[in-house]
């Protein structure tokens, strides 16, 4: 006699994984990657390289001989993180910190509680905190995007965009440079591009939804232009805001992460305005040029509230009237 298994729903799989979904984040931000490698020339592929293969190496060495259980480096998670953390580096960083921070992504961001799934907060965005805050000299020398003729350690540097908007001086890059890369930035930062080719494919894919990068990009645009109308001299324009900075590959790619954002839709709106109003206000008033870090990591703390205060309708629940 044949038994009759009931399990709950959904009864129909996806044909998603995790493997999946972040080798399909990777294949997207491929055309960043090829924007840093033809801006900052080797020292964008040192820092890539490395950030990735310590990344893969402490995970597979904190997860084999400290934590004593299986390995998860193939399901692609190790690699993001460190392409993600390499994103967020100036392309002259020292290889030893690099290290270090990768190693702080990895063995505190993420398997210090629990691994995959279980951090609070996103293990990339971790590390670059980390390094930013331990190396302020170093994460903040900017190397000048002068092709493969751009020098590694030895880099002619100058000032970001969002430096020269926080203590007005210089003259911003055009609108074209901010969209191709033609400027000062982090690995990841400088072609809007590419990122938002990124994130036409990532939507396309249904690897992620609209709601939390758009929130952002509706709330900064909004802030910002209100600011620039009122007084135009002292704030810069929402287009030098949205093109600049870490704001663009923090939206699309760090802020959507699975774990450490809402689960509802609502509750992704209230998150990517979250975002959006704290970075305005570090780029505003704080000492800080760039907060968008910032404010993806407090907004993660804030996530499992969002998730218990904002949840979505069940099935079959009666709605009163």
């Amino acid at each position: 006699m044949s038994k009759l298994i009931v399990s709950p729903s959904p009864h129909v799989h996806s044909g998603d994984s995790v493997s999946k979904n972040m080798y399909g984040v990777l294949i997207a931000l491929v055309p960043a990657l090829l924007a840093s490698l033809y801006f900052f020339g080797v020292g964008a592929l040192i820092v890539s390289m490395v950030a990735v293969v310590s990344c893969v190496v402490f995970e597979y060495l904190i997860q084999r001989f400290i934590l004593k259980y299986k390995t998860t480096v193939s399901d692609g998670s190790a690699i993001l993180t460190g392409l993600l953390l390499a994103f967020n580096l100036p392309s002259n960083l020292p290889v030893w910190i690099i290290i270090i921070g990768s190693l702080v992504a990895i063995g505190v961001g993420k398997l210090s509680f629990g691994g995959l799934g279980n951090n609070l907060f996103n293990p990339a965005l971790v590390g670059r905190v980390f390094l930013l805050i331990s190396f302020p000299v170093q994460m903040t020398s900017w190397p000048v995007p002068l092709g493969f003729d751009t020098a590694y350690i030895d880099a002619q540097t100058g000032a970001t965009a969002l430096a020269m908007m926080k203590n007005h001086f210089g003259t911003l890059p055009s609108t074209s440079d901010m969209l191709f890369g033609q400027m000062g930035g982090s690995l990841g930062e400088v072609s809007g591009i590419a990122l938002l080719i990124g994130f036409a494919f990532l939507l396309f894919r249904k690897i992620i939804s609209w709601h939390i990068p758009v929130s952002i990009f509706v709330t900064v645009a909004v802030m910002t232009g209100l600011m620039h109308w009122a007084n135009p001299q002292e704030y810069a324009s929402p287009i030098a805001h949205l093109f600049t900075g870490g704001l663009m590959l923090g939206a699309i790619f760090m802020a959507t992460d699975y774990v450490t954002s809402p689960m509802s839709k609502k509750g992704m709106i209230i998150f990517g305005v979250g975002i959006g109003v704290i970075t305005v206000c570090i780029r505003v008033f704080a000492a800080f040029p760039e907060g968008v870090s910032f404010a993806i990591l407090i907004m993660n703390a804030f996530t499992p509230l969002i998730n218990k205060y904002v949840k979505p309708k069940r099935y079959g629940e009666v709605i009163k009237k």
